[in-house]
C-alpha cells in the first residue's frame, strides 16, 4: 500500500470461515465458523465441528480486531489480521488466538489455539 492510502478492514459478514483447534499436540479439530451478524460490537452466528451448528455470541473490538466467541461448549478468543492479493482479487482473512473448553464437552478444561480463515473478494 502506498503512503497516505488506508484500507479500513473489519470483520466480514456474513462470511463462512474453515476454523482448526488444537488442544496439547493432539491432532486438529476442523469445522466451520459461520458469522452472521455483526452489529453495535456483537457478534452472532454457528460454529459446527461436529457436523451440527451449535449458536455462537460473542463481541468485536474494531480498534483492537480482537473477537471473544462463546459457544455452550467453549470460549474464544482472538485476533483478527488480513493480506490482499490484488492480482487474484482477494483479501485472505485469518482469525487466531486460544480456545478454552467448558461442560458439557469432553474436553472440559482444556484449552488449545484456533484459526479461522476466509477469502473474499476485493
Amino acid at each position: 500500500m502506498a503512503i497516505g492510502q488506508m484500507t479500513r478492514v473489519s470483520l466480514p459478514y456474513p462470511s463462512t470461515w474453515e476454523i482448526q483447534a488444537s488442544f496439547g499436540g493432539r491432532p486438529t479439530t476442523l469445522g466451520t465458523l459461520v458469522i452472521s451478524n455483526v452489529s453495535n460490537g456483537r457478534v452472532s452466528g454457528t460454529v459446527n465441528f461436529r457436523g451440527t451448528p451449535t449458536p455462537i455470541q460473542g463481541s468485536w473490538d474494531e480498534r483492537s480486531r480482537q473477537i471473544t466467541i462463546e459457544s455452550p461448549y467453549a470460549n474464544f478468543i482472538g485476533t483478527l489480521a488480513y493480506k490482499e492479493e490484488p492480482t487474484i482479487g482477494l483479501r485472505h482473512y485469518v482469525l487466531r488466538g486460544s480456545v478454552r473448553m467448558k461442560p458439557p464437552s469432553v474436553r472440559a478444561g482444556e484449552v488449545g489455539t484456533w484459526t479461522a480463515v476466509t477469502h473474499l473478494p476485493l
